[in-house]
């Protein structure tokens, strides 16, 4: 089981994020929600920074737009996750070659689609 911070996490269920948030448990993974301005989606506490979660993150998925990434970035590179999932409409080549030369994968792709097709 992996940790996944999902950052831009929404409680609203016809979100991208949130359907990302359900499909992560319902494959196994533990989800963490990351949004400023939420207490709780999915039943999961949600964190208003990554700094914030005590669990070791294995992989973050992004639902954020390239404009609201550039805070998020550095604090992805201090935590240090395997890899970074920039879905679709949240692609930054410049935040990409940052995170690569971390050492840290980046994958553009729907997370939905890579958990349905068995690429996670």
């Amino acid at each position: 089981m992996e940790n996944v911070a999902v950052i831009g996490a929404s409680p609203r269920e016809d979100r991208y994020s949130n359907k990302a948030m359900r499909m992560l448990a319902e494959y196994g993974h533990n989800p963490i929600p990351v949004a400023p301005g939420y207490r709780e989606i999915e039943g999961k506490k949600v964190y208003q920074k990554l700094d914030d979660i005590p669990e070791r993150i294995d992989t973050v998925t992004l639902y954020l737009g390239p404009a609201r990434q550039e805070a998020v970035i550095q604090d992805i590179i201090r935590l240090a996750p395997k890899r970074v999932i920039f879905n679709p409409d949240t692609e930054n080549k410049e935040a990409a070659k940052q995170l690569q030369k971390a050492g840290i994968k980046v994958t553009e792709a729907c997370t939905l689609v890579l958990l349905r097709t068995g690429q996670y």
